[in-house]
């Protein structure tokens, strides 16, 4: 080979990976929590009766939202989370009551308190790691109309119940 043929592959080869660090870095899923973790965005839900409602769309945009419900009722402001995971939306109760925080952060799968650090598995809601996992993080069932999130407060209550028992 002579020298001007290794320069020229030298040279296609640093395009190739030029362009494929480009195309990485801007050709991602924006719905996906892979580029690293991602701070909630705090949002206010709809409450109508014992319906509560927020738009699958700020959902998908932000990638993980935090809002509080008013249950009207001795538990009194609860805090949810929902976050999206691979091609699907997950809610969750939304704290860590031995260290009372009341905020995650969504980090390629796993939810790490804003507070103590504990993790927990997004789609599980276990426990991995750290002085909380004794608290999972209960599951809140949801349907959508519309690109619009139904949730019961019924749920939320029980959810957020669930979640403040060890266990």
């Amino acid at each position: 080979m002579n020298l001007k043929n290794v320069r020229s592959i030298g040279i296609g080869m640093l395009l190739l990976l030029v362009a494929s660090f480009g195309l990485g870095c801007i050709g991602g899923d924006s719905g996906t929590a892979s580029a690293g973790p991602v701070e909630a965005t705090w949002i206010t839900a709809d409450v109508n009766g014992d319906v509560v409602s927020i738009p699958a769309a700020v959902v998908n945009d932000n990638t993980n939202v935090h809002f509080k419900v008013n249950t009207n009722t001795e538990l009194g402001e609860i805090a949810v989370m929902a976050f999206v995971l691979g091609d699907e939306i997950v809610i969750r109760s939304n704290v860590c009551p031995p260290c009372g925080s009341i905020g995650f952060t969504l980090d390629d799968g796993v939810l790490v308190c804003d507070s103590c650090s504990t993790t927990f598995n997004a789609e599980t809601g276990n426990g991995i790691l750290g002085a909380c996992v004794d608290y999972p993080k209960e599951n809140i069932p949801y349907t959508e109309s519309g690109g619009i999130l139904l949730m019961n407060v019924n749920d939320i209550m029980t959810a957020h119940q669930n979640t403040v028992i060890r266990g």
